[in-house]
């Protein structure tokens, strides 16, 4: 077998290594800057950022933290071999954004959580079901977005470099661990700002020498269609009895909306399909919302919400259009393609590793050790990235198997059999005063085995290919996911709905401020679950309060014995801002954020979302 670097074009011009170590350097600068100008030292400043951020940082971190390494491949992967329908995907955000802020967001802040599990617990009571969406939550994040950006962001830098793939995994790993586990909510946020600016800088250049080289759009259009395979010619199609669709373009490349029964993405699921499991991900996901709680006020939520969706625009020609062109020919830029790729690989798993710790700490950490202090669960957070880490590269192989190398038909699959019962769950917890805890709990069970019964013998059957069919039943496996995601959902709200209306109500006075309706409520609100709330207020006071009179009587001394770079060190670690190790409960402030809003800015801001929608319905018109 031949030497399978020889045939790589690695990076070794100064040109190339210089755009890739200025990207380096400028990113590290402002996350070092970022952390050393936050409160990192307690929950609400590390997982947070103090609830200080403009629209600006949160709408650009919104945008990073969706559009990873996977997005780049995935998308550019798909896009050349089926055409634009996966944009749907993409242009479906620019509605739900709009929801998670002007519908979702309010009633998340009025509530005064930090964790959706958190929501949950608060609007139902008990602990089984927000303990459900922790681990559900966390099992997604490995399976669908952690090991998947890890494995694309690799492949690419294996071919760029010649490096080994799980060398390639290990050093992006530490790289994004070096800000991300130290730096908090408020780091990220900064750095996702500067890794949007490259990642739209940088795949504007490649796809502006993208169509030059192809000749512009007219000529993608009438060279796609006789685009065939580079091995196509090596192999003897009739010999191996592979049908033509596998090799040849489709007819509806360049069409969002296909047939419904025949369509690789037939229309009803992009257009229902898409708006279930994008509902999931844009308004119900820790990932996403946790940027807008960390916004200053509601405005900034809604115009960060704006400027998030105006990006979205930008996917379907940044990335699936030039995959398309990969299909004609294959640009160079090796080392602006190379940082692009970093920019959005990092950005991505850094937002998900601090949500994810996040989700563990507040929502399963508390629950093993209620008295554990501030400083005991910011450690545990910081650990437990580099658990979910380990747990993610072990799923690197089933992912590069699944789906036959799609991966973002991969993503959308997996997703489109768990998400749809959480999308059901939050969409009625928050619009339906009447749905309860037990319709809540047995809708997201039911939704669970409904789901797992298709992806299951998926996985176990797998997906095939054209030259290696699957023998997956048609019963099972004969529906297409999206068409799934819509039954799915429809089921998990009816079961929600009967069992909630066979059972015992929740009263008003328990609901004051979590549901839509009563968000702007000025009456007291009794918690359903403040007896166990109170028991681990006061058992974190008194585990704070032995550790004060431990420490506070060598604390002084201990401090003088350390060198100039221990105590460094230690700030670096611990958090800077001012924050106190000893800051007391790590919940959500006990004074519930404003929601109210300036006429002025209200205005502005839904003059905007006007705007957009305008954008986004000729956009989906002209391609439909």
């Amino acid at each position: 077998m031949a030497n399978p670097s020889s045939d790589k074009v690695t990076i070794n011009n100064p040109a190339d290594i210089t755009v890739i170590v200025g990207y380096f350097i400028m990113v590290l600068s402002v996350g070092i800057w970022a952390m050393f100008r936050s409160n990192r030292g307690t929950v609400g400043g590390y997982f947070l950022a103090g609830r200080t951020m403009t629209w600006w940082p949160v709408g650009a971190s919104l945008f990073a933290s969706n559009i990873g390494s996977g997005h780049f491949v995935g998308l550019a992967g798909t896009g050349a071999a089926s055409g634009i329908a996966v944009g749907g995907f993409e242009w479906n955000a620019l509605f739900i954004v709009l929801l998670l802020g002007w519908l979702f967001v309010p009633v998340y802040l009025t509530a005064g959580v930090i964790t959706m599990p958190q929501y949950l617990k608060k609007r139902f009571g008990g602990t089984r079901i927000s303990l459900y969406l922790s681990v559900i939550s966390l099992f997604l994040y490995i399976f669908t977005k952690i090991s998947v950006d890890m494995f694309s962001g690799a492949v690419f830098i294996q071919q760029a470099l010649g490096w080994n793939i799980y060398v390639a995994v290990i050093t992006l790993l530490l790289i994004t661990a070096l800000y991300t586990v130290t730096g908090g909510l408020a780091a990220l946020m900064y750095t996702d700002t500067v890794q949007t600016v490259v990642i739209i800088t940088g795949a504007f250049i490649l796809t502006g020498f993208s169509f030059a080289e192809v000749g512009g759009y007219s000529a993608l259009l009438a060279r796609y269609g006789s685009a065939m395979p580079s091995n196509f010619h090596s192999m003897d199609p009739q010999r191996y009895n592979i049908s033509p669709q596998c090799y040849t373009p489709r007819q509806d490349a360049f069409s969002l909306l296909r047939d419904p029964t025949t369509g690789d993405l037939p229309w009803p699921g992009v257009v229902f399909g898409i708006a279930i499991v994008g509902g999931w991900y844009w308004c119900t996901d820790q990932v996403i919302v946790q940027r807008c709680l960390a916004a200053c006020s509601l405005t900034h939520v809604k115009a960060g919400c704006i400027l998030c969706g105006y990006l979205k625009l930008l996917p379907v020609f940044l990335m699936v259009f030039p995959g398309m062109i990969s299909r004609v020919l294959y640009p160079g830029l090796r080392g602006l393609m190379l940082a692009v790729m970093l920019a959005a690989l990092m950005s991505s798993l850094a937002s998900i590793f601090n949500s994810s710790s996040t989700l563990f700490t507040m929502d399963i950490w508390t629950r093993i050790r209620p008295q554990a202090t501030e400083r005991e669960l910011i450690i545990v957070g910081r650990v437990w990235v580099l658990c979910i880490v380990a747990v993610s590269i072990c799923w690197i192989p089933v992912v590069q198997a699944a789906q036959s190398g799609q991966l973002f038909d991969y993503i959308q699959s997996v997703s489109s059999y768990l998400a749809p019962p959480i999308a059901s769950v939050f969409l009625l917890a928050v619009f339906v005063k009447r749905v309860n805890e037990t319709g809540a709990f047995w809708g997201l069970i039911g939704g669970l085995v409904m789901g797992l019964c298709r992806m299951l013998p998926e996985f176990w059957f797998g997906t095939g290919s054209c030259i290696f069919p699957s023998n997956c039943p048609f019963l099972v496996c004969g529906i297409h996911y999206l068409h799934f995601a819509i039954i799915l959902f429809f089921c998990t709200s009816v079961l929600v709905l009967v069992v909630s209306y066979c059972t015992q109500p929740i009263e008003d006075q328990h609901l004051h401020r979590l549901v839509f309706s009563l968000r702007h409520s000025k009456q007291e609100r009794k918690d359903l679950d403040w007896e166990q709330m109170e028991k681990g207020r006061r058992a974190r006071r008194e585990a704070e309060e032995r550790m004060r009179e431990s420490n506070n009587s060598d604390a002084v001394a201990e401090e003088d014995k350390k060198s100039g770079i221990c105590r460094l060190v230690g700030q670096f670690c611990r958090g800077g801002g001012g924050g106190s190790q000893d800051h007391k409960v790590p919940e959500a402030p006990e004074k519930l954020p404003d929601i109210s809003e300036d006429p002025v800015w209200k205005n502005t801001v839904n003059t905007n979302a006007l705007i957009m929608m305008a954008v986004a319905v000729f956009m989906w018109g002209y391609y439909a």
